[in-house]
């Protein structure tokens, strides 16, 4: 075992302190006024994220996944729809149309970058309308690990095939594509804040961007139980996804230094790419884009590299993690709803793909290590 001080995967507190004078003074203001819940706060949030990426329209909840049921409740998905969705993935992404009875069917990604494959996607959309059990009637791409997905090739799709777009971008938002900030390409975009997202905040929360008015208006009934002009007129079933003002007090301290932190992710991902491309397969970027680099993750040969890459790595006090050891198609609370499709890319991506540290207070010497520990296990 190293004697040498662990690298921390994400490190919350070095961030914490870089913020804490401005944290400190937001958190004392919610604590002054005791609005805790859609407080002042929250609405300078909403108004600042919407500006930050470009959007119309942005109505802040409770986590990723209820942004991800709002957006889909606005739209009546349910029993007897077909929703879209790759299989290489976060389980948020597929859970909530089961949720709300609707079936997810699984669609293969991009071997380099990823991100859902547009051309098996048509493929999908056709095998599910030729097979008649099932209405398709929405498309989720999700912009995975901090890339975006082929949204010009989606949209299309989605027009031709008359299905409600949604942009699933819990990992990614600040990233862009063709110079715009993704939050805009889609009919819908869900966000999440959870922790560990490049914009974090203590806790969960999430947001919804629209360029709709009155896809707007429909979201924010349904994230306050479906209440009209009034709290107590309640206008349709909604549901408990309302945003509290200390996260939105905690994101506001973070979004100031926001773009600063991008600047460090990419910085690190070009010394990732520069240091190990020649011994371990590192991420494809995507054409014309910008990454939030949510996760930096790399390819090893087969599980069995990967095992002893993983383990050397412990050893030496470099952490690592694995997303996703198994593809939603093959997880149990799925199998029993995927309809028997060959979703090769994202099995294989499974038994080979391994994330290393990527945060920006990784120093250059963390960033050293963690490479010189790779290269010395490939």
């Amino acid at each position: 075992m190293s004697d040498k001080k662990p690298i921390p995967f994400l490190d919350l507190k070095a961030q914490q302190a870089r913020i804490a004078s401005d944290l400190r003074r937001r958190l004392d203001t919610v604590l002054e006024h005791c609005q805790f819940i859609l407080g002042p706060e929250v609405r300078e949030l909403e108004a600042e994220l919407a500006r930050f990426c470009g959007a119309k329209h942005c109505v802040s909840v409770s986590s990723g996944t209820d942004a991800l049921q709002i957006a889909m409740m606005a739209e009546d998905i349910g029993r007897g729809d077909a929703v879209f969705l790759p299989a290489f993935t976060y389980t948020a992404t597929a859970e909530v149309p089961l949720l709300l009875g609707a079936t997810p069917v699984f669609v293969d990604v991009d071997p380099r970058t990823f991100q859902i494959d547009p051309a098996h996607l048509t493929q999908r959309i056709e095998e599910v309308r030729a097979a008649g059990k099932l209405r398709p009637r929405a498309i989720v791409g999700v912009d995975l690990f901090g890339q975006p997905a082929d949204w010009p090739a989606l949209v299309d799709i989605a027009r031709r095939n008359d299905l409600f777009l949604l942009d699933d971008l819990a990992q990614s938002f600040g990233a862009s594509l063709h110079g715009k900030m993704l939050g805009s390409q889609a009919d819908a975009t869900a966000t999440s804040f959870f922790p560990s997202k490049p914009l974090g905040a203590y806790g969960d929360g999430g947001a919804l961007f629209t360029e709709s008015e009155e896809r707007a208006d429909l979201f924010r009934s349904l994230r306050t139980h479906g209440e009209g002009k009034t709290r107590y007129e309640v206008l349709r079933t909604g549901m408990n996804g309302r945003l509290d003002s200390i996260q939105a007090a905690v994101l506001l301290a973070k979004l100031a230094v926001f773009p600063e932190e991008l600047r460090a992710r990419e910085r690190i991902a070009r010394t990732y790419d520069q240091r190990l491309g020649n011994a371990v397969t590192t991420p494809k970027r995507v054409p014309d884009s910008t990454s939030a680099w949510a996760i930096y993750a790399i390819l090893l040969p087969d599980e069995a590299a990967r095992d002893r890459t993983q383990a050397a790595l412990r050893a030496d006090g470099v952490p690592t993690a694995i997303y996703y050891p198994r593809p939603l198609h093959r997880q149990p609370a799925y199998s029993a709803q995927h309809d028997g499709a060959a979703l090769p890319v994202s099995e294989d991506l499974a038994t080979r793909i391994l994330a290393l540290p990527i945060h920006p207070d990784l120093t250059d010497e963390d960033v050293e290590r963690i490479c010189t520990a790779v290269l010395a296990t490939v």
